[in-house]
């Protein structure tokens, strides 16, 4: 299944021009000590970066995807060579001219693939590469094309202004759980539209519940909560802009601590195990949602492997969206369930759209 995925799903562009999984959670779940060492699923490289502020002896973002690590690749770049506002420019969270001459400084860190790729892909980078995956194209479409259809900008801004609790399901129940609403959204998130526009549809392969519905469930429990006013996901969802909202390993009292540390991050191409085979055993994994396309034999090999390569005490993260996985149901004498910190953490989760993130812990 492993090679037909690389065979079937393109990766010779981004998917994710950001991480899609909130790195509070992930650091508050993972709770690790100073000096550890991570793995981490590569993606957009934000999580791998914010893993640095638990001052690890290394992170590794591994991925399958080599485009995904050349847009990793960049960013440590920046984050070694750029001052602070003039990354937040460069990478499109600000408004910027000169994009381009700032990669003609950059680009001779590169190495030769990444810098041949982001020459071919110049008008990525002068664009604002934050706005330019796969991903994040597909909510610019609901948030630019659909959404204006169900609710005006001065609607959706009150959704998100500070209000109370009581104040804030009141006006979802009253002012935006249209019949519109209703029917779009769940159009758009369609297990067909969100396959051809936004993920794969290899990627949704395992999933058996319909997926427009299911996705409006949980948008409706998030957008009635007061953490949907202090979303930068959610309102990149709604707006197709972060705002004034950042993720974590771009907040300022984060960042400092990830550039002091920038030199500990590593980046690897291909499955786990190549890791294992060059780095020996972990202390802890970002697994971000991977088992959410594994049939159930291959999850139950892939969850062996990392078991066997994870040192005792060491712990696992990783998001179920629609496909339901837990490692330590098949292998509870291995692996214990942290029940009380998943279910806290899932209650407060900036990915709203999960069903549920999973912290374990080897006995």
């Amino acid at each position: 299944m492993r090679k037909s995925l690389t065979e079937k799903v393109s990766f010779d562009f981004i998917r994710y021009a950001n991480c899609w999984e909130d790195a509070d959670v992930l650091l508050k779940g993972l709770n690790l000590k100073s000096g550890g060492k991570i793995l981490s699923i590569g993606s957009a490289g934000d999580n791998s970066f914010s893993l640095l502020t638990t001052y690890p002896e290394m992170v590794l973002a591994i991925d399958v995807n080599k485009t995904q690590l050349y847009l990793i690749e960049l960013k440590q770049v920046c984050i070694k060579n750029l001052e602070y506002e003039e990354l937040l420019g460069f990478l499109g969270f600000k408004h910027l001219n000169n994009r381009g001459q700032i990669f003609n400084q950059l680009k001779e860190f590169l190495t030769s693939e990444a810098k041949s790729y982001w020459q071919n892909n110049i008008t990525q980078i002068e664009t604002g590469i934050v706005s330019q995956g796969k991903f994040e194209k597909y909510f610019q479409v609901f948030s630019h094309k659909i959404l204006p259809w169900i609710h005006s900008s001065k609607t959706t801004e009150e959704l998100l202004k500070p209000k109370n609790a009581k104040a804030q399901k009141e006006y979802y129940q009253k002012h935006w759980n249209t019949w519109r609403w209703r029917l779009l959204f769940k159009l758009f998130f369609s297990k067909y539209v969100m396959g051809k526009y936004g993920r794969d549809p290899e990627f949704l392969k395992e999933v058996k519940v319909p997926v427009g519905q299911f996705i409006f469930n949980k948008a409706g429990e998030h957008l009635q909560s007061i953490y949907a006013q202090n979303n930068f996901i959610l309102r990149y969802c709604l707006t197709g802009s972060f705002g004034n909202l950042l993720p974590h390993y771009l907040q300022r009292e984060n960042y400092e601590i990830i550039k002091a540390n920038i030199h500990k991050l590593y980046i690897k191409e291909g499955y786990a195990e190549v890791a294992f085979a060059e780095f020996g055993k972990f202390d802890a994994m970002n697994l971000s949602d991977i088992f959410e396309y594994m049939p159930i034999e291959l999850f139950k090999k892939t969850a062996e492997q990392l078991i066997q390569n994870t040192n005792q005490g060491g712990t696992f993260a990783y998001w179920n969206l629609m496909v339901p996985r837990r490692i330590s149901e098949l292998f509870s004498n291995e692996v214990t369930y942290l029940q009380q910190s998943s279910e806290e953490l899932s209650a407060v989760d900036k990915g709203f759209f999960y069903k549920q993130v999973i912290f374990e812990q080897i006995v």
